[in-house]
């Protein structure tokens, strides 16, 4: 069983959770997990190369977004939902807001 590192939620550093953030692949694998379910790699990549969806989960995971859960040769990946909103207060909650709000926006017309 492989074993992952997650850094301590008081060494997560802002500027390294915006960059993560700031791609639109990654911002996907976040709203995807947003509703505090497991998901794996596979289930969030879609079409995307396996490759690519490794990369954006790992740069997610060393930001210090995700926690991954090793179970045989399945990996789970989930929000550190509790351990962000202690760091952070109301990051999430304000950044899934607004991109509900600008899915909505780019719905109706």
């Amino acid at each position: 069983m492989r074993h992952y590192f997650h850094p301590d939620i008081d060494r997560v550093a802002l500027p390294a959770v915006l960059f993560a953030l700031s791609d639109a692949t990654r911002l996907g694998f976040v709203v995807a997990l947003a509703d505090g379910e497991e998901r794996t790699a596979g289930e969030l990549g879609g079409d995307i190369a396996k490759s690519t969806v490794t990369h954006h989960l790992k740069i997610l995971r060393e930001a210090g977004l995700l926690r991954v859960r090793s179970e045989g040769t399945r990996c789970f990946n989930s929000l550190r939902l509790e351990d962000l909103e202690s760091r952070f207060p109301g990051l999430l909650d304000h950044l899934l807001g607004h991109l509900e709000q600008e899915v909505s926006s780019a719905a109706s017309g």
